[in-house]
Order: structure tokens, then C-alpha cells, then sequence
């Protein structure tokens, strides 16, 4: 099964790029995941966003710590092609893993938010751990929403052997620490983000920068200008990963790129 994984989609400039670039190389993929918790203007995901990342080719959209700043999104939550972090409060709307099925394949997402940096939620160690428990013969990948890389690794190497891939995001910085671990599970750091690339992780530099200086509240605005997808390939075998390759494509490019530089 080949699964692309789809960093961070940011705003319009993401949404337009992941619309015009997956479907050129959505036949060469079984599944495509893409987190989307910042699809709509860079905070949360609304029904436009949704039809465009799925009409695209998207299968699975993933979120995170701005699950909730979009009030359509509760009514896209309940969609079983929505996942919210798992280790949200008992109660929360919406679900964080299913599984799912696409080109005569079964694929399990699950999607957890960590807690180092970030808001106080559930343990995702414990909730990853429980969902697993829960979840049927299907390889399983993650995407890891947390800020700490220390944290993202740990959760890897906790899950090495019971999951095809643990993927970070929230950072917006792909990471080149691409592999697979010694049990079967792909990983990486952090996929990075779908958006503008002049940019402060998907907005305007002025807006941060001014913010960094003064310290005073300060409008955010998307920025502009080209776009770049992050994103990544895994192969996977049985259950487990058996090829994984950070992928690159850029708004001017006329084909997209693997970490070596060799065209798809």
C-alpha cells in the first residue's frame, strides 16, 4: 500500500496547492491523509476547506490544537473522514482514529495531540495505547500533532512494531530525520506544511515579526506569494513500513520532489 501524508495545510495558498498538485500524482497513491487544522485562514477547518482537500483526493483529514477555532468544524466532526486529536476530554465531539478503507486496502489513522508546549489533554501515550487495543488487523499510522520533538520521538519508539508510521506535524518545519525504526515503523519528526513559503509558518512575516519585537497584540494575516507542499511516502507491507520518503513540491516546479532530489 502506498500512503502519502500531507503536512499541514495552510490557509487558501495550501488549499489551492494541494487542489491543483494531488490530483496530477494521486493515481501513483492507495490513501492520502491530510492534516487540515489550519485549512481555513490558518485556524481550524471549515466546509470549503473540506470539500476542497477531499474533492482534491484527500481520504482522511487529521487536526490538532486548532481543532475548535472554526465553529463549522462541528459539523464536520461527525463526517468519518474527520479526525480529532483521541486524547481530547471524554465527551469531546467527533472521534480521533477509524479505520478506513480505499483501493482494496484497510488503513487504521489515528490522530493524537501531545502535551509538551501544549494545551493539558489526556495522556496520547495511554489513548494511543488503548486505541490500538481497539483497533482491528489493519496497519495503523499516526499522525502526532505535538510541538516537542522529544515527545514525538518517544511516542515513535513507544509504538515502533505495533504501527506503519508515526508522522509529526504542528511545527510547520519539515524535519530530515526520515527513517524507518528497528521494528518496522515509519518515522519523521515533523512533515512540515502545505502553504505560503515567505512566510512565518504560513503567515505574513510582518504580523510575527512586529509581535517577537514589541511584545503588543498584532494582526495575523496569510501571507502571500508561492506555495509549497511537505509531505510524506510510505510504503507499507503487511503492517509495517518497508520504504518511507520525504516528498517536496513547489509552486514553479514542474514536478514534485523526493529528498533526493529525483523527480516522482
Amino acid at each position: 500500500m502506498q500512503v502519502l501524508f500531507i503536512g499541514d495545510v495552510f490557509g487558501k495558498p495550501g488549499r489551492s496547492l494541494v487542489a491543483s498538485h494531488l490530483p496530477t500524482i494521486r493515481n501513483r497513491f492507495d490513501f492520502v491523509i491530510a492534516n487540515a487544522e489550519n485549512a481555513a485562514g490558518g485556524f481550524g477547518l471549515n466546509e470549503d476547506s473540506f470539500e476542497t482537500l477531499t474533492g482534491a483526493g484527500v481520504n482522511v483529514i487529521t487536526l490538532g490544537n486548532h481543532t475548535w477555532d472554526n465553529r463549522e468544524v462541528l459539523r464536520l466532526v461527525d463526517d468519518e473522514r474527520v479526525l480529532r486529536p483521541l486524547n481530547y476530554p471524554t465527551g469531546a465531539p467527533g472521534r480521533g482514529w477509524g479505520t478506513f478503507r480505499a483501493g482494496g486496502e484497510s488503513l487504521t489513522v489515528l490522530n493524537a495531540m501531545g502535551r509538551v508546549f501544549m494545551d493539558a489533554l489526556d495522556d496520547p501515550f495511554r489513548a494511543a495505547d488503548e486505541a490500538l487495543d481497539l483497533a482491528g488487523d489493519a496497519p495503523v499510522f499516526v499522525d502526532f500533532h505535538a510541538e516537542a520533538t522529544s515527545e514525538k520521538k518517544a511516542l515513535a519508539w513507544h509504538l515502533d512494531g505495533r504501527v506503519a508510521a508515526v508522522i509529526g506535524t504542528h511545527t510547520h518545519v519539515a524535519t530530515a530525520d526520515t527513517r524507518i525504526l528497528p521494528r518496522g515503523t515509519a518515522f519523521q519528526t515533523d512533515v512540515g506544511m502545505t502553504g505560503p513559503y515567505d512566510s512565518v509558518i504560513g503567515m505574513d512575516p510582518v504580523g510575527p515579526v512586529q509581535r517577537f519585537i514589541s511584545k503588543l497584540p498584532t494582526r495575523f494575516a496569510v501571507a502571500g506569494g508561492p506555495s509549497e507542499m511537505n509531505a510524506v511516502a510510505v510504503t507499507v507491507s503487511g503492517k509495517m513500513a518497508t520504504e518511507v520518503r520525504r516528498y517536496r513540491f513547489r509552486d514553479g516546479w514542474s514536478e514534485g520532489r523526493f529528498e533526493g532530489g529525483e523527480p516522482l
